[in-house]
């Protein structure tokens, strides 16, 4: 069932957001200046208006899913972010103790509810103009490929999107250990999917042996972002 309206419930601790979230952050910006009921009228046929559970507002949906292309994080480190930074809280419509949903909820309905690349494209493309003409992005660069596998790679093939990731992850295993340079897979000499998607997998298992880098926090973003890729991949293709 959907429930369309965003609101902020009454809360002891609404002026946590003034002290922690300064009037120049970019997510207070975004939720303020930026208009995001149009999501709504894009997705009212993808709920049922009048049966079931109540849903969480397709607007508050959206949001996680931008607030996930923009922070590069898979949906179980956007959610358990969004948990405890209030910066994602105050964009979410959330009071500050409320609780987030459940990453498996994101992953439902980026891949239920957003299965339509054309529809994420128009909700994206919207997103986009509207924050070009409140001045806070410049380029279209910031919120792009924001879902969905078939989405993720309307401007990018499947194989160029892996790559870019990879690379970030290698980038990121190097600031704490260089030398992992030296035990790091060869990179496909082709450019098949099948081809990457083994690379990535080994290397993911190479960065998983080693107990000094597999366990910080920025590498374990990096690779959850991989290893979810390659999970929508898989249904994409079967």
């Amino acid at each position: 069932m959907l429930h369309s309206q965003l609101s902020l419930s009454l809360s002891p601790y609404m002026d946590l957001y003034d002290a922690v979230v300064p009037d120049d952050h970019f997510l207070r910006q975004m939720k303020e200046l930026v208009d995001f009921s149009f999501v709504e009228e894009e997705l009212k046929d993808k709920y049922c208006l009048d049966n079931g559970r109540q849903a969480e507002p397709p607007i508050r949906m959206f949001k996680y899913v931008l607030l996930k292309q923009i922070y590069d994080l898979s949906d179980a480190d956007l959610v358990e972010r969004a948990a405890v930074d209030l910066s994602f809280k105050y964009f979410l419509d959330l009071t500050p103790e409320a609780p987030v949903i459940h990453s498996s909820s994101l992953t439902k309905f980026r891949k239920l509810r957003l299965s339509d690349k054309d529809l994420m494209d128009i909700l994206v493309q919207k997103t986009v103009e509207l924050a070009v003409e409140q001045n806070l992005i410049t380029s279209q660069t910031l919120i792009v490929d924001a879902t969905h596998s078939s989405s993720r790679f309307h401007s990018k093939s499947p194989v160029d999107y892996l790559k870019d990731k990879s690379k970030s992850l290698r980038k990121t295993v190097y600031r704490y250990q260089e030398s992992m340079k030296d035990q790091f897979p060869p990179k496909p000499g082709g450019s098949g999917l099948e081809d990457e998607i083994t690379y990535t997998k080994e290397l993911i298992q190479t960065i998983e042996k080693q107990s000094a880098v597999k366990d910080l926090p920025a590498v374990q973003e990096k690779k959850n972002v991989l290893e979810e890729l390659i999970e929508d991949i898989d249904e994409e293709v079967v």
